[in-house]
């Protein structure tokens, strides 16, 4: 095992990005304890706890290097802040590592703005409007304050069981085709979290996006061509809107991605798919 690689990471909220992540790290040797209320259908190699943070924890945690939290806004009481504060209760001591994982959605108050739209870096302020983008932005100050957490902003996740937009094509729905909009592939979302891990001196805010923003309707274009269908038709009134986001600070640390654009990311899925 690289001495780089944590010897042993609690992964909270282990679903499809932490069983791909975790499954990197057992790979590299490492130990993965994957926290669920469910823990069936864990990969092999994994070590299963079971716990739900809601409540608070009736036995301490595993001893962990580091720790990764996906987890979506609670619907309990207190949200983010009751259940993280249960999470350290329950730890025997702090990770030297913690990544928590909130969203791009933190900036949707930038999406009402005309071109042209500013290209929002990590020195951006949020601008939180609905309660889930409040409740991620509470999130992320709890998980500094608790556990000096690093945090990671994803754009939209897309990858095999991420269809959404395929769905979309394939079903005819109309669509804002000039809305701004980023993303990033599951796969290369899970390599940056392990990097982050790795990483000596890693940043303590990245957004997690590819090298490419595009329209709405450049996406569904390219998948339209792909599956030889008719594009979805344009929602009436399409003013554009959406968010520009800047992947620079993650390419200067980590470099290429595997799918730096769209058209790469659907391209494999589709393949995939045909297979």
């Amino acid at each position: 095992m690289s001495d780089l690689v944590p010897a042993r990471t609690l992964w909270v909220g282990c679903g499809r990005l932490g069983r791909r992540a975790g499954a990197a790290l057992v790979g590299a040797g490492g130990e993965v304890h994957a926290l669920r209320r469910d823990v069936s259908g864990l990969p092999e190699g994994f070590y299963a706890v079971p716990a739900d943070l809601a409540k608070r924890a009736d036995r301490m945690l595993p001893e962990v290097d580091a720790m990764v939290i996906t987890l979506p806004p609670p619907e309990a009481a207190g949200g983010y802040t009751t259940v993280l504060r249960h999470l350290a209760a329950a730890l025997p001591q702090l990770p030297a590592r913690t990544v928590f994982v909130s969203s791009t959605r933190v900036f949707e108050g930038y999406a009402g703005r005309a071109d042209p739209a500013p290209v929002l870096t990590e020195d951006d302020a949020p601008q939180p409007l609905g309660e889930r983008a409040r409740s991620l932005l509470d999130g992320e100050q709890a998980a500094r304050d608790l556990f000096g957490a690093l945090v990671v902003r994803p754009a939209g996740i897309y990858g095999p069981g991420r269809d959404r937009m395929l769905r979309t094509v394939r079903e005819g729905r109309p669509i804002a085709h000039r809305r701004r909009t980023n993303r990033i592939h599951e796969e290369d979302l899970a390599r940056i979290l392990v990097a982050l891990l790795e990483h000596p001196d890693p940043p303590t805010l990245l957004h997690a996006v590819d090298e490419a923003p595009a329209r709405l309707g450049e996406v569904v274009t390219h998948i339209a061509d792909r599956l030889a269908l008719p594009v979805p038709p344009t929602v009436e009134p399409d003013p554009g809107h959406g968010t520009v986001m800047s992947g620079a600070l993650r390419k200067q640390l980590f470099g290429r991605l595997r799918h730096p654009d769209f058209r790469s990311g659907y391209d494999a899925m589709l393949a995939d798919l045909r297979r």
